[in-house]
């Protein structure tokens, strides 16, 4: 097998970032433009780090680059290193990080309703959607604010789970957005572009079970090669 990494001739650019796994060890994270199909940087890794993402970011800066927009899937550090970029929380995984700390059917009313916010997220303006959170924070600010004392006089929140989701929202709120202020640049509001690119990919190793790690990172090399 053999490829040939060619660079893109467009250098004015909307970025997708994620990274996907086949088991623990072994993960390929990918920036790919946005709107032309095409993977402009890769790398072969054991763990997702924002030092990576950030190699990746500066080498297509030193290439000669222009990044105009990132989209990625939330992983904090990110986005503390990156702020001079316009960076955009995917809205579909902001969804799954609220899903998570509250499951798809919660029981208690503050996390259904909580739920059913998150739920509109690209429905709904992001003046609307502030307004919508602050009155639900104003109504539930007390049931936050409950704590059960234990046997050893430690006191804990009593509804831990609720108030993670909500603070996650109130994290990447700056960031739900960014499309919204720089409608020219057509940022989108998920990181979809890249999710089903993914899925191409374990489909690929998937037909090809039973290889090395080392064939199958010339497999996908030369798949990436080939189609992107």
């Amino acid at each position: 097998m053999r490829h040939v990494h060619v660079i893109s001739k467009d250098r004015d650019v909307v970025i997708n970032m994620d990274t996907t796994y086949w088991g623990l060890g072994f993960g390929l994270m990918i920036i790919k433009d946005t709107f032309r199909n095409k993977i402009l940087w890769y790398k072969f890794v054991r763990n997702e780090t924002v030092a990576a993402y950030c190699e990746g970011i500066d080498w297509l800066r030193s290439q000669g680059f222009t990044i105009y927009g990132i989209v990625c899937d939330g992983m904090r550090g990110l986005f503390k290193e990156s702020r001079q970029y316009r960076l955009r929380m995917c809205q579909f995984h902001m969804i799954q990080i609220v899903r998570r700390h509250l499951t798809t059917t919660p029981e208690l009313e503050a996390s259904r309703e909580l739920l059913h916010l998150a739920y509109s997220l690209s429905k709904i303006p992001e003046s609307e959607f502030r307004a919508v959170l602050r009155d639900w924070h104003d109504k539930w600010q007390k049931f936050l604010s409950e704590k059960t004392v234990q046997s050893d006089g430690k006191s804990h929140f009593k509804h831990p789970r609720t108030r993670a989701a909500y603070n996650s929202i109130r994290y990447y709120l700056p960031w739900l957005w960014t499309c919204e202020r720089y409608p020219d640049l057509h940022i989108p509001n998920t990181n979809s572009a890249i999710e089903s690119l993914n899925q191409r990919l374990k489909t690929l190793l998937r037909n090809h079970s039973g290889i090395s790690k080392e064939r199958r990172k010339k497999l996908l090399a030369e798949f990436i090669a080939t189609n992107y």
